[in-house]
């Protein structure tokens, strides 16, 4: 059976992670998108784990150890972007990998960002290289989804919408689902 670690980026109480005007904090779209997600996958027989809790923010060190102790199959991060301290003009979606990412990492990473492009129709980023503990520190496949930037103000919007965050949980499920029945 695989396992997926599912990771609403950054805590609760995260500071700054939010839209310029205060409206929406990071983690209420991601937790949202995340439980959504895991729904979605515990009904395709997936076991689901989950790297956050909303009662407080789990430091990065512990969130990989959980899924290496797990021994996951992959870890998924769902984020929401922002550029620079105000509204911006930067938009659109983009999946990261580790710089030395296995062949399978960045194929998952492909499946899920060319669903989130089918199904959100936003600007497509591609998929990059970071250096993020979540996807070095972790012994599996692992991508970070940004799945809009929350200081550009039309996807402001949208990641505050029920259906846009529907649109992001089942596209983020397909291309989980893509990459499970293939490898």
């Amino acid at each position: 059976m695989t396992t997926i670690i599912l990771d609403a980026g950054h805590g609760p109480n995260t500071p700054g992670k939010r839209t310029p005007d205060g409206k929406l904090r990071e983690f209420q779209f991601n937790s949202v998108v995340a439980s959504l997600v895991g729904e979605r996958l515990i009904r395709e027989g997936v076991t689901i784990r989950y790297a956050h809790e909303s009662s407080r923010d789990v430091p990065l060190h512990e969130r990989t150890a959980i899924a290496n102790r797990l021994r996951a199959d992959a870890y998924v991060s769902i984020h929401a972007n922002a550029h620079g301290n105000g509204w911006s003009k930067a938009q659109g979606i983009e999946t990261y990998i580790y710089p030395q990412a296995s062949k399978s990492a960045s194929v998952l990473a492909n499946y899920v960002q060319k669903a989130l492009i089918t199904a959100c129709q936003r600007t497509d980023r591609g998929v990059k290289k970071a250096d993020f503990a979540v996807l070095r520190d972790t012994h599996m496949p692992a991508i970070l989804a940004e799945c809009g930037f929350m200081s550009h103000r039309t996807e402001a919007t949208l990641l505050q919408s029920k259906a846009y965050q529907l649109q992001c949980a089942r596209a983020l499920t397909f291309g989980i689902l893509c990459w499970i029945y293939n490898k």
